[in-house]
């Protein structure tokens, strides 16, 4: 398994006040190459989720075990919030982060306010150089993150992040993270805030990502629609907790749950429930726009034969 879960708790403000169950005993294992996408509405436990898995946040209990490697061990808060941490124990914690991090890539929401640095190269190389590496491999590594994303080195090295296009600028921050050669990809939103254009062609390139490089990628996100067109499984979190596993076409025929937990599912799928109202006959696992045109020519050629 690339990725397993097991018995995961995450509580904010523990043994306070405002003590909040943000994660409540999740199992889940997720095998090497997978495309999922983690969808679930605000507050259900998505971004403390994938937090953890990056090691950005500390479980209170559980385990994350990625590609055989414990990410999660020491780093559980203690309890006892007056033990102090040794010295030897905080240098363990962070060479292990250091691990983690080569391991699992995580592209916040709006990646494009992290970036800093005055020409597109550099920025890109920021992650690879803080490993140690040797120049030749930093651009050689720096080379193939652009071309995985789409942009040209002679082209762009020499540019600022800040001059290029929203859908570019994004495309830099994911290349940053991909220099590092993670085995996990984890996208929040990669698509928030970008035209139509913009949208369809970094999802264009996740999935390309996906398919030639045969990592796992996991998509935290809103959109139903872009989620049908990409992803081979999705999970549905709400209130801390996994409520529905399983492939696009088996999730989105849950309708009633979805909604009663504050989602929805693609327009079509609504489209597709109301043709069949109608009296047509319509498979009601279709979910995309390119299903459902095949299925109605196929109809319509049969009525008119």
């Amino acid at each position: 398994m690339s990725i397993k879960i097991m018995d995961l708790t995450h509580v904010y403000d523990l043994k306070t006040p405002n003590e909040t169950i943000a994660i409540n005993h999740i199992d889940l294992e997720v095998e090497t190459g997978e495309f999922i996408g983690l969808i679930g509405h605000t507050g259900s436990g998505k971004s403390t989720l994938i937090q953890q898995m990056n090691g950005l946040l500390k479980p209170t209990s559980g385990e994350i075990i990625i590609s055989g490697y414990n990410i999660t061990e020491g780093l559980n808060r203690p309890i006892n919030k007056k033990k102090k941490v040794t010295k030897a124990e905080s240098t363990q914690r962070k060479k292990r982060l250091i691990e983690v991090r080569k391991r699992v890539g995580l592209v916040f929401q709006y990646p494009e306010y992290q970036l800093f640095e005055e020409t597109v190269e550099k920025d890109i190389a920021f992650g690879p150089i803080n490993l140690g590496l040797e120049e030749a491999e930093v651009k050689l590594r720096v080379k193939n993150a652009m071309e995985v994303v789409g942009l040209d080195y002679e082209a762009y090295k020499e540019r600022s992040p800040f001059e290029l296009s929203g859908g570019q600028k994004r495309r830099v921050a994911i290349a940053g993270v991909l220099a590092m050669k993670p085995e996990v990809l984890i996208l929040d939103e990669p698509t928030a805030g970008l035209d139509p254009k913009g949208r369809d062609e970094i999802l264009g390139q996740i999935k390309s990502l996906h398919a030639n490089e045969k990592i796992t990628v996991i998509i935290v996100s809103h959109s139903m629609e872009d989620m049908a067109k990409v992803a081979s499984r999705l999970i549905v979190m709400n209130k801390g907790m996994i409520v529905l596993d399983g492939t696009p076409k088996i999730v989105f025929k849950q309708i009633d749950l979805l909604e009663e937990i504050g989602l929805a599912v693609p327009q079509i799928s609504y489209l597709i429930r109301a043709l069949n109202t109608a009296g047509f006959s319509m498979d009601e696992t279709i979910n995309t726009v390119e299903e459902a045109k095949d299925a109605l020519i196929q109809i319509l050629n049969k009525r008119i034969g």
